[in-house]
């Protein structure tokens, strides 16, 4: 009878000695209740409880969370229906807060974001909502950390999952985007054409300033040739000029025996003419080439040619004809 008490009494301590040793595991704390009322909180790792006096309350998982917000309808300000879902990243930073100020805390914060997403949507247009997502994710992530604060919840962001306009929204934004799309390819084939157009011009341009230049510079070069032969023809008169002051009759007959060889040559060159006519006093053109030799020659006697340089070194070798 005796062993049996010891036996019970052994199997008792073993049990409330078990229930004192608590063991928190990584990622979770626990919070501690005596008589019904809040604590401490247990950290992760082993703790000792006061037996029939304390009590484990609540397990919080403190590890960061994924709460789905489930898709509903949201009415835009311009009247258009859209079907929102989202996703919330949330993890608890107080747990005796997350424990005992809010019955359910996950069920809390989805029915908060809903709430607020009907809110952030309502107060914007389609395109809008459409193409400010990240606008939308910042401004309910400001609304809901805010209101979860006292739950001891710290809200690490909010994302919108998906946005789905009604069916015939969708395809009238399918065919708006097939009108621009189209209305880029023709503008930027007008401007293609444009920048062709302006490159051929400017080729254009560029050609005829350097053919004007190439006319510019040949009728420079045509001026200066007519000026040195007038000056050629200057000095010829000016030649014939000081002859005939002379007395020589024969530089008379030099300009006019080469104006009759001119325009005789001329008239013999003539495509369309058939037969040259001969003059009948060839004599006295003949007499007027006669009198331009002896021209010559008398200048060749006025002015007789220099005589050659001897090379350095040795003396002068004269000239030999054959």
């Amino acid at each position: 009878m005796g062993f049996a008490v010891a036996a019970v009494f052994l199997v008792l301590a073993v049990v409330v000695a078990l229930g004192a040793i608590k063991i928190v595991p990584q990622g979770q704390e626990v919070t501690v209740e005596r008589f019904g009322r809040y604590t401490r909180t247990l950290k992760p790792g082993i703790s000792f409880l006061t037996p029939f006096v304390e009590g484990v309350g609540r397990r919080i998982n403190m590890m960061e969370q994924v709460l789905d917000v489930p898709r509903q309808d949201v009415i835009t300000k311009d009247n258009v229906s859209v079907q929102v879902d989202a996703i919330v990243f949330i993890q608890v930073m107080d747990a005796a807060a997350a424990a005992y100020r809010v019955t359910n805390l996950d069920f809390a914060i989805t029915q908060l974001t809903m709430t607020n997403l009907r809110t952030v949507v309502g107060n914007m247009e389609l395109d809008e909502v459409l193409s400010q997502r990240d606008q939308i994710n910042t401004r309910l992530l400001e609304v809901i950390d805010q209101a979860t604060s006292p739950w001891g919840v710290k809200v690490a962001r909010i994302e919108i999952k998906d946005l789905q306009p009604p069916p015939d929204i969708t395809n009238a934004m399918a065919r708006q985007m097939k009108a621009e799309r189209e209305r880029r390819a023709v503008i930027t084939e007008a401007d293609g054409e444009k920048q062709a157009a302006i490159t051929v011009a400017e080729g254009q341009k560029q050609a005829a300033i350097l053919q004007a230049e190439g006319r510019r510079e040949a009728a420079f070069r045509d001026a200066e040739a007519r000026e040195r032969s007038a000056g050629a023809e200057a000095k010829a008169t000016e030649l014939v000029s000081n002859a005939i002051a002379k007395g020589d009759v024969n530089a008379i007959n030099y300009f006019i025996a080469q104006k009759y060889v001119e325009a005789f040559g001329k008239l013999a060159e003539s495509p369309q003419q058939k037969t040259v006519i001969v003059p009948a006093d060839m004599g006295s053109l003949m007499g007027s080439i006669a009198g331009i030799a002896e021209l010559v020659k008398s200048a060749q006697a006025e002015f007789p040619p220099p005589a050659p340089r001897a090379p350095r070194g040795g003396p002068a070798v004269p000239r030999t004809g054959t």
